[in-house]
């Protein structure tokens, strides 16, 4: 099964880390220097024309990490997937 994101991009569920709302997480000096690393590392991708609301922690099976920034809420993202079975 797959999660839409925006901008046409999906993600596999298998695939996801986790789901964060930016807004509540960037308050945190720990969220904020994880994404600027990310960002540094080329691991960010920004799948939104507006302000992001949220992001997802993406890892697939070679391991390597990607960062989504997405303009949905964690709350949608969360009720889309939520039809899925996370194991």
């Amino acid at each position: 099964m797959y999660l839409h994101l925006g901008k046409n991009v999906v993600v596999a569920h298998s695939d996801i880390v986790f789901v964060c709302d930016l807004d509540n997480s960037s308050h945190s000096h720990i969220t904020r220097a994880y994404l600027t690393a990310a960002e540094k590392k080329g691991q960010v991708v920004n799948v939104c024309d507006d302000l992001p609301k949220s992001f997802v922690v993406c890892q697939n099976s070679e391991g390597n990490q990607i960062v989504y920034l997405s303009q949905l809420a964690s709350s949608t993202l969360l009720k889309r997937a939520g039809t899925l079975s996370f194991e």
